[in-house]
Formats: C-alpha cells, structure tokens, sequence
C-alpha cells in the first residue's frame, strides 16, 4: 500500500461524525488535512488538536451549498500545501419524512447539500486533478440507498443520484483519477438530530442506540481506499454493523 504521509486530503462535512473521525485518522497517518464545515468553531478545535498530535490541518468554514465555498476550500489547500491529492465529500444531510407529509424545503435543501454540494466539489477539484494528472475522489454515500425503505425516499434518492455521478465520474476519469463511493450503515453520530419528524427521529436514534458502530469503523474504509496504490481503484464499499439488516 502506499503511504498516506504527505498526502494533501479535503474534506467536507468535517466538524463532527464520520468527517472529524476521519480527518483525526488520515492526520494521525501523515496526512495533511484541509478541513471544511458550516460550524467553524468545531473546525477550530479539531484543526488545534490535530496539530496538538504533530499533525499538520488547515481549515475553512465551507457551506457545499455555495459553489465558491467549495472554490475556496480546493484553493486553500493549494495555497497552504502546494497540492490537493483527495476530496472526501462527506457533509450530508437526513431531513427524512414521509412524501405525503410534503416537506417540500426539506427536498430542496437534501438534494442542495447531497447531490449539488458533491457536483460543486467535483467542479472545483477536477481541473486541478487534471493539471496534476493524478487526483481521488472519495463520497461519503449510505446504505439508505442500497435497502430503500418508507420515510427515506428523497434522502436515499440523492444518495443514488451520487451513486450514479460518482460511476460516471470514474468512467470519464481515466487511468490518472480514482473514484470512491463509501456507504456506510448506522454510525453513532449526530446525524439524526436535525430530523423534522419527532417519531421517525426517535426511531432511529433508538435504533443508532442499539447497533450502531463507531464513525472511526467508517474512516479507516476511507483511508484503506486511499493507501492503495494509484494503479488500484476501490469503487465501492459498504460498511454497516453486522446487526443491520
């Protein structure tokens, strides 16, 4: 495999969860992480305690909603470290409900962050893979859109619609850019909390209680994706908890 040291890795969504995880192990590896999230105070703290470790971070309030955002968040790691090798494209959200119930701007703001957010992070970072003939995108998808099931339909649609983009994406990329979708299963994290719908939001929090696996589970798929050898592209993985149906 090869070594993630002084590898230069984005990542959104990476003030918590699966994307603070993420960033800890890939920093702990050698890596030198640029990190980006609405909440900068989280950014802050996670940057200073990487660096606390011998890390190197770098960090940006980043909102995947606005494309410059995403600009930015390509150009700072250009700016602090020379090059950008990986864009982890994790920052997502579950508004999740029932169609019947019409949450119409829940709808929107899932396929602003989920679908439009990842697109806007490929327009940023696909010249400069290109100019440096080497670059990997690794998406941070769910098993929502592997079982679909009531209450989940839009979310588990924009997931898919990643899905689909990201095997484009890999077909069009050629032999110098990897592609990776990793789809993880329940993760003890804060995903949940934003859910509108106090039921399905209990529901699934009781269910997260009961076999969710650790959000480190799902970093280290993503580092195993980026150690491999840049001839060996990892499509796909799916990490769940063995209780999971």
């Amino acid at each position: 495999m090869d070594n993630l040291q002084g590898k230069v890795i984005a990542i959104t969504g990476a003030s918590s969860g699966i994307g603070a995880a993420t960033a800890l192990l890939l920093a702990g590896r050698g890596a030198r992480v640029v990190l980006g999230a609405r909440r900068e105070d989280r950014l802050a703290a996670l940057a200073a305690r990487i660096e606390a470790a011998g890390g190197e971070a770098a960090y940006l309030p980043t909102d995947v909603r606005r494309r410059t955002d995403l600009e930015q968040l390509v150009a700072l790691a250009g700016e602090r470290f020379g090059q950008l090798d990986v864009l982890i494209s994790n920052a997502g959200i579950g508004l999740i409900s029932r169609f019947d119930e019409l949450r119409v701007e829940d709808w929107d703001a899932m396929i602003d962050v989920n679908l439009k957010g990842v697109l806007y992070g490929i327009a940023a970072a696909l010249p400069v893979f290109r100019q440096q003939a080497a670059g990997h995108f690794v998406t941070v998808l769910s098993t929502s859109g592997l079982k679909i099931v009531p209450t989940q339909g839009v979310y588990a649609g924009t997931k898919n619609a990643v899905r689909t983009l990201m095997e484009a994406l890999r077909q069009e990329a050629g032999p110098q850019l990897r592609v990776t979708s990793v789809s993880p299963g329940f993760v003890r994290t804060d995903f949940a909390d934003t859910m509108p719908d106090p039921a399905v939001r209990a529901a699934v929090l009781a269910r997260r209680d009961q076999i969710a696996i650790s959000p480190d589970a799902i970093a280290r798929a993503i580092a195993f994706a980026i150690e491999q050898p840049a001839d060996v592209d990892v499509g796909d993985i799916v990490v769940r908890p063995t209780a999971q149906d």
